[in-house]
């Protein structure tokens, strides 16, 4: 084998960093409205869109946060490959995202369902739950797209 025939390949590791945390009064997510108070510590006050993975263990327990896209004031690029490379490093069961809308108002619009439906379906093939995806408005208002249906 000639040396041009040859290639180099990376030996690589991977692990997680911890860069800080938050404190959670509610040790378990048993509906939406808990899981909103986790949500808006992050992304509350931001001025562009975020989408925030929240990674649960089995016991419903938050394990881990990860702003997994920033978009602009009204959108968010987001792909499967991002939201579960941080869900399966974190070793999560299941896992609920949060997003906001700088305009204040929270209802979902077409992309949002979308994006939804396709990250509950790679879910579904990777054995990680979708239990809910919850858009943050302004003044404690949100909508859960599990208590829509959509979910």
């Amino acid at each position: 084998m000639s040396i041009n025939q040859a290639k180099r390949v990376n030996i690589v590791s991977l692990k997680m960093v911890k860069e800080s945390s938050v404190m959670y009064e509610g040790r378990k997510i048993s509906q939406p409205r808990d899981a909103v108070e986790i949500g808006r510590k992050i992304l509350d006050g931001s001025d562009r869109e975020k989408l925030l993975l929240c990674c649960f263990n089995t016991k419903n327990e938050p394990t881990s946060l990860n702003i997994v896209s920033i978009g602009d004031l009204n959108t968010s690029i987001v792909h499967p490959r991002e939201v579960f490379k941080v869900a399966i490093l974190s070793n999560s069961a299941s896992i609920i995202l949060f997003h906001n809308h700088p305009s204040g108002d929270s209802t979902p619009s077409k992309e949002d369902i979308l994006v939804t439906e396709r990250i509950k379906e790679v879910g579904k093939i990777m054995g990680i739950n979708l239990i809910d995806h919850i858009i943050l408005g302004d003044n404690d208002k949100y909508t859960s797209l599990k208590e829509q249906g959509i979910i």
